[in-house]
């Protein structure tokens, strides 16, 4: 079966075309030049972009697939979770070519898309697992028993790990998203320079907003009303600091999860899951324990249309469809 994907829950416009399980195109656009100037995604303008884009993108993803839409058995889209504008631009679309064409739809979860993402690059990964989900809206451990079968571990209790990273470039006056600027400035940096906190929770949640609070007040003491940002300040090894501290976390609790709930296999999905350190330091830490670590490729941690065709796929073959008067749906737990 043919399956295309659509993906707008915030500033990428996605679509993709599956055979089955087998990704034949993935095209996506992201929306990064126009919300930079502003420091973080307008929602407004977000769907207005969508709105623009989906149509010539859905083209071309049929077109690289060397498919048309008559060809198209399935149409799977993400409803929730997002911005509530711009997965209305997707569901819409959606909607309007399963009713045009005749063909099933089904709505799918961002977050299990993303987790499911693993499952495109390895087909055998099989249950269970432990899946770390790490992304600007997402910082969650789950206990992934099988297809539709997650149970939360912990969650952050404030900032997502993505959205901290942020926040913190805008405190240092970096570019917008700072996930990835961060990244590259640490690679230069001293991890060690600068004591950053660890929060330690019980169990298995996160916080972060502690150390963004402590990165703040370090920024602080090279503020100037007058010359702003002090050259004194070195970016790089703040950078590589707070970035030591946030992995720390994250690999740690991993882990844990996987030890204590005895699961011999991880995945880190998200956009989160393409930064450096997190995909070197849980290598090594699972290699440690003798554990096995999948981590998709750099395109299937950002937003994408292939995770949310393939997850709409596996569950369309268990028998599931979405009604054509599902409605998005801004949150929603997985």
């Amino acid at each position: 079966m043919l399956t295309l994907g659509i993906e707008t829950s915030c500033d990428e416009t996605a679509a993709a075309v599956l055979q089955d399980d087998k990704v034949l195109s993935s095209i996506v656009a992201s929306q990064i030049p126009l919300h930079k100037k502003y420091g973080g995604v307008v929602p407004e303008l977000a769907s207005r972009e969508h709105l623009k884009n989906l149509v010539p993108i859905i083209r071309e993803a049929l077109g690289a697939a060397k498919v048309s839409l008559k060809d198209i058995g399935l149409i799977a889209v993400t409803y929730t979770p997002g911005l509530i504008g711009a997965l209305l631009v997707g569901v819409s679309a959606a909607k309007a070519i399963a009713y045009a064409q005749n063909i099933p739809f089904i709505g799918v979860h961002h977050g299990e898309g993303h987790i499911l993402a693993a499952h495109i690059e390895y087909p055998g990964i099989g249950y269970p697992y432990i899946a770390l989900l790490v992304s600007g809206g997402h910082t969650a451990l789950y206990h992934v028993k099988g297809l539709g079968e997650y149970h939360m571990l912990g969650q952050t209790r404030d900032d997502a790990a993505g959205e901290a990273y942020d926040k913190v470039s805008k405190l240092m006056g970096l570019e917008y998203p700072g996930g990835p600027v961060l990244d590259r400035l640490a690679q230069e940096g001293n991890p060690e320079a600068v004591k950053f906190p660890r929060t330690r929770l019980e169990g298995y949640d996160f916080s972060f907003s502690g150390l963004k609070t402590a990165v703040r007040n370090h920024i602080a003491l090279f503020m100037s009303k007058d010359q702003g940002i002090d050259p004194k300040l070195n970016v790089k090894d703040v950078a590589a600091s707070f970035q030591a501290a946030v992995v720390d976390t994250l690999v740690e609790k991993t882990i844990k999860a996987a030890d204590e709930t005895n699961v011999d296999k991880i995945v880190v999905a998200g956009g989160v899951a393409a930064n450096s350190l997190l995909r070197s330091r849980m290598k090594e830490e699972s290699q440690k324990k003798n554990m096995s670590l999948y981590l998709p490729g750099m395109g299937l941690c950002i937003d994408n249309a292939a995770m949310i065709g393939l997850t709409g796929y596996l569950h369309f073959r268990r028998g599931e469809t979405s009604s054509l008067d599902l409605n998005p749906r801004a949150s929603m737990p997985l």
